[in-house]
């Protein structure tokens, strides 16, 4: 006589290789439903939507670093608690804008980047008041008042140095 004769196998609800087998797909469901939610729920703010249009907008971008590089435009930039100040130069020489633009970038949370407004208030000199004192690492992008040139730079915040703003290399 055989084993099973013996001993009947037990109902198949009390079979471990059964559950253990239906486990491993169980498993795989409740992780995809878990991965589903959490993919629904949150944005992907490092992911740009208008990734095209941005890609076709390189080139204008390339053609203001042109320009700035050709106006011989460099700036020096000091934050100093609530306050921004700018010294910019081209060829040599004082720069004088109506105002300036400056677009401060976090690296990765674009709710805090900002766009900031400096008023000439002399020769080549461009000031700015902050609503609160910023912190962190910044990328910065200073822009004249038509939007033809720009100056870039990095922060990182608080700075007790001035920070150079130059047209970006290319090549």
């Amino acid at each position: 006589m055989s084993d099973d004769a013996i001993n009947p196998p037990g109902p198949w609800y009390k079979q471990f290789w059964l559950w253990f087998i239906l486990a491993i797909p169980g498993i795989t469901i409740v992780w995809c439903i878990f991965m589903i939610t959490v993919a629904v729920s949150t944005q992907g703010a490092m992911v740009n939507d208008d990734y095209y249009k941005e890609g076709l907008g390189i080139n204008m971008e390339l053609a203001r670093d042109r320009l700035a590089a050709d106006l011989g435009l460099a700036g020096t930039v000091r934050f100093d608690n609530q306050s921004i100040r700018m010294d910019l130069e081209e060829a040599g020489q004082p720069a004088n804008f109506e105002f300036l633009v400056l677009n401060m970038a976090h690296p990765t949370l674009a709710e805090q980047d900002r766009r900031i407004q400096l008023q000439r208030v002399d020769e080549g000199v461009y000031e700015a008041r902050l609503p609160t004192a910023l912190e962190g690492r910044w990328y910065l992008e200073l822009r004249g008042p038509s939007n033809d040139w720009r100056l870039k730079g990095q922060a990182a915040l608080p700075a007790s140095m001035q920070l150079q703003l130059l047209p970006a290399q290319q090549g």
